[in-house]
């Protein structure tokens, strides 16, 4: 009888329940994680608009660093790559969802409601969905700084050492990005 048992308990078994082996990478995003969870789920939630999107992006940057075969992160480089992670993740995120047309992409938090009332609150919802999908037709560099800027509040020098990049850089794809969503959104941007 106990060798049916385990018989059985092999026939169940599938990949999915099976523990992944262990290794220093495991060690690495756990760390990681309780650090800096909640800041890659605002930044994916900000971005996506809402919980289960954002939780989705959380769990794939954090898989993405258990993966990762380049050496570990430096403390010092581990919150600015991984708000770079989620924000990438995010937008792919938008991009998948652009293309399928299934879900409402409207977020309170993207842009500011500027009168009170039914009509407005519409009415900016209306302009934040549009102005996500919008961002997911950008290059992919000119968004994550856009969403940086816009969606994060980060300055335009906190922005070029995050990316690595020349403040000048960062300024002139802010304009040109805020253009391009100007032509995309015919001056529904103010």
């Amino acid at each position: 009888m106990g060798e049916d048992t385990t018989k059985e308990k092999d026939v169940h078994a599938s990949p999915r329940t099976q523990p992944l082996p262990h290794t220093p990478a495991h060690d690495e995003a756990a760390a990681l994680f309780g650090l800096h969870h909640e800041r890659v789920y605002r930044v994916a939630r900000r971005i996506t608009g809402n919980a289960e999107d954002a939780e989705d992006v959380l769990q794939t940057v954090f898989l993405r660093v258990v993966r990762r075969e380049e050496p570990s992160l430096r403390p010092e480089d581990a919150a600015g790559f991984l708000h770079r992670a989620a924000t990438n993740a995010a937008l792919d995120v938008l991009r998948r969802r652009k293309a399928a047309r299934s879900e409402p992409l409207a977020h309170p938090e993207l842009l500011p409601d500027r009168r009170p009332g039914p009509q407005a609150r519409h009415e900016d919802s209306a302009l934040r969905e549009r102005v996500r999908e919008a961002l997911a037709d950008l290059n992919p560099r000119w968004a994550e700084i856009f969403v940086l800027r816009h969606f994060d509040g980060y300055g335009n020098r906190e922005i070029a050492r995050l990316l690595n990049i020349s403040w000048s850089t960062v300024a002139v794809t802010l304009h040109r990005t805020r253009a391009k969503l100007q032509s995309q959104l015919k001056g529904e941007l103010r």
